[in-house]
């Protein structure tokens, strides 16, 4: 629960490396997720070299912090056999919350970029790792030891958005 009520977007890192067996609990923690079916539509690109970071820190106005992260995950989606395709950007959410707040847990920082749906970045990161065509690109999580900043609680509970059987 800690985790839950401590995640932040945390957008600046140490100069640490990631330890293998962290990205890995990372990766299993975002396939535990629950999806539509038992469809997992989730692919994933874990990319630790400084030069593709900074190629892929263009993909947007706020992917410049990819550049500076550990390691970032290049969230991917699969459009072919699945059984409900209409649910799998809920499939996909889940997948990247549960990575943040494994990271979180970790005592990692981690930050989500938006990728899907905006055309442009999907493009960009599509012909960047020439991704087959039943792939497509749905965000960018940088992960790293925060530098400065910490996942720490922030009471946001607004009781004005609460309804009770009725609006």
């Amino acid at each position: 629960m800690d985790s839950i009520l401590n995640r932040r977007s945390i957008r600046r890192y140490c100069k640490r490396t990631v330890e293998n067996d962290k990205i890995e609990k990372l990766l299993r923690a975002a396939m535990q997720a629950p999806s539509a079916a038992n469809q997992r539509p989730w692919e994933f690109l874990v990319v630790d070299d400084k030069d593709i970071l900074k190629e892929l820190a263009c993909t947007s106005p706020y992917s410049g912090i990819v550049a500076n992260s550990a390691v970032t995950f290049v969230v991917l989606s699969r459009k072919d056999g699945l059984i409900f395709p209409d649910f799998s950007l809920q499939d996909m959410s889940a997948a990247v919350e549960n990575l943040l707040l494994r990271a979180a847990d970790l005592g990692l920082g981690a930050v989500w970029v938006g990728v899907s749906p905006v055309e442009e970045r999907i493009k960009y990161i599509t012909n960047m790792f020439n991704l087959p065509e039943n792939i497509e690109p749905f965000a960018l999580i940088p992960v790293g030891y925060p530098d400065g900043q910490k996942n720490e609680f922030v009471d946001r509970f607004d009781e004005t958005r609460v309804h009770y059987n009725r609006w």
